[in-house]
């Protein structure tokens, strides 16, 4: 079983060779039957065989289509099992780990991944086998003719393949400061209204402002090395046509016939041309394309394990026990805690769930010490509530945390008016349970991310 999807790759690629090869066919017709009508036979007064040449070339046109054709479903064979290979690594990770990211995983970026390696793959082996072919029509037509269009192709292949490295640096670069510019809207926009309200529209301003300066650089960059692009194309794709016609005369001086330089004109224009150019495009921005996909796709670094629960204040003594309690929001209302008796034991877990209005927050609100009871007893760990030993015990995590960006040691102390002395802050950290995720982070001073922490962490 281990040896066996090697073999079937490997079987992929020859049929993917053996259909590019007869596709191949029709670009080494395209030029030779053109030159061979002319010279055998427009030229020389033979217009039957000039026909029969053209006839050729219009059956290579069909043969090259259909084994056009039949590369597209091995490719199809070739990528499906990566895509497939994709989709299990996300659907593990978000299972295993409740990645986020998941769904945006399967739904955009494997099939981003799919589509841009199908077309990596198509625009590569085009331009290997178009090029093959092209080449070995220009050396049946005439050898000196590969002295012409050649040296240029080489040149301009040459300066495209210097500039992959930096032009993939630089889309990347591009990408990952857009991506930074609209994670700092998804932050910023939500909360207009509390930025406004503290008066902060200028440092926000200045923050988005300096994301949008990133991407414009970028931009820049990526532009500049897009112009390097192009110019490999002139040198690799149109110069040869240039030199062509320029050295004409000492190519039909020198045995070149006006077929077979008919037929050089057609390689390099309706062949070597447009799959060069393919090449480029699809390379220059397909390649980085599917490098940040496949970052992406990368499984994030395996989590630590969770910190040991606290110990028990009173031993035998539940987290949480309500004994009797009532609670209604005025002396002639209906309770909304009739009676109610609760036993939550240490370690466990209790969701309430149901529809708005029936108390689910005032219950939180009557634990958490917010609400006192008309009736009945709370108690956690074993200490009643209201009460300095119960307070110590219990932590209230709201529907909304403000968690600003800044250093763990400057959301904590938000509320404090004045620095807030070291010892204290870890104390107070330690309380809590925020030791473990303030030596995750790098201590007091390490910046915080609101959105790479969970929702009780935040």
């Amino acid at each position: 079983m281990i040896a066996r999807p090697p073999r079937v790759r490997r079987a992929v690629v020859v049929r993917l060779a053996g259909w590019s090869a007869l596709e191949a066919g029709q670009t080494f017709l395209l030029g030779y039957a053109l030159a061979r009508a002319l010279d055998a036979g427009f030229l020389a007064g033979d217009a039957r065989t000039g026909l029969w040449w053209l006839a050729v070339a219009a059956g290579g046109v069909g043969a090259g289509a259909y084994g056009t054709r039949r590369v597209y479903g091995v490719v199809a064979d070739l990528v499906e099992p990566v895509r497939d290979s994709l989709v299990a690594g996300v659907v593990a990770r978000g299972v295993r780990e409740a990645d986020r990211g998941t769904l945006s995983g399967l739904t955009q970026q494997v099939e981003i991944a799919r589509d841009t390696l199908a077309g990596l793959v198509l625009v590569s082996r085009s331009f290997v086998f178009t090029v093959v072919g092209a080449l070995t029509g220009l050396c049946a037509l005439a050898p000196p003719l590969l002295l012409v269009v050649l040296p240029p192709l080489l040149a301009g292949l040459g300066l495209f393949a210097a500039t992959l490295r930096p032009l993939a640096r630089r889309q990347e670069a591009f990408l990952v400061a857009d991506e930074a510019l609209a994670a700092e809207l998804g932050e910023v926009c939500p909360g207009l209204r509390d930025i406004t309200a503290a008066g902060a529209e200028a440092q926000v301003a200045a923050r988005v402002g300096e994301g949008a300066d990133a991407e414009f650089r970028a931009a820049r960059a990526l532009a500049r090395w897009g112009v390097v692009r192009v110019a490999a194309l002139a040198v690799g794709g149109r110069l040869p046509l240039v030199l062509l016609l320029a050295a004409a005369p000492w190519l039909l001086a020198h045995g070149v016939t006006a077929g077979a330089l008919v037929g050089a004109l057609a390689y390099v224009t309706q062949s070597l041309l447009p799959a060069l150019q393919n090449l480029v495009h699809g390379l220059g921005t397909g390649g980085a394309r599917l490098t940040v996909v496949l970052r992406r796709l990368r499984p994030p670094p395996v989590p630590g394990p969770p910190p040991e629960p606290a110990a028990e204040a009173t031993a035998g003594a539940p987290a949480l026990s309500l004994a009797a309690v009532t609670f209604a929001y005025g002396p002639a209302s209906t309770p909304v805690l009739d009676a109610l008796d609760l036993v939550v034991p240490h370690g466990g877990h209790l969701a309430v769930v149901g529809p708005s209005g029936i108390g689910k927050s005032t219950l939180t609100a009557v634990a958490a010490g917010l609400l006192h009871p008309a009736d009945g007893a709370v108690r956690v760990c074993g200490h009643p509530v209201p009460g300095a030993r119960a307070a110590a015990e219990r932590v209230l995590i709201p529907q909304e945390a403000y968690v600003h960006t800044g250093t763990l040691a400057e959301n904590l102390g938000l509320l404090r008016p004045g620095p807030v002395p070291l010892p204290e802050l870890l104390a107070a950290a330690e309380a809590v349970g925020l030791t473990p995720l303030l030596e995750r982070l790098g201590g007091p001073e390490a910046l915080v991310r609101p959105a790479a922490l969970s929702a009780g962490e935040r």
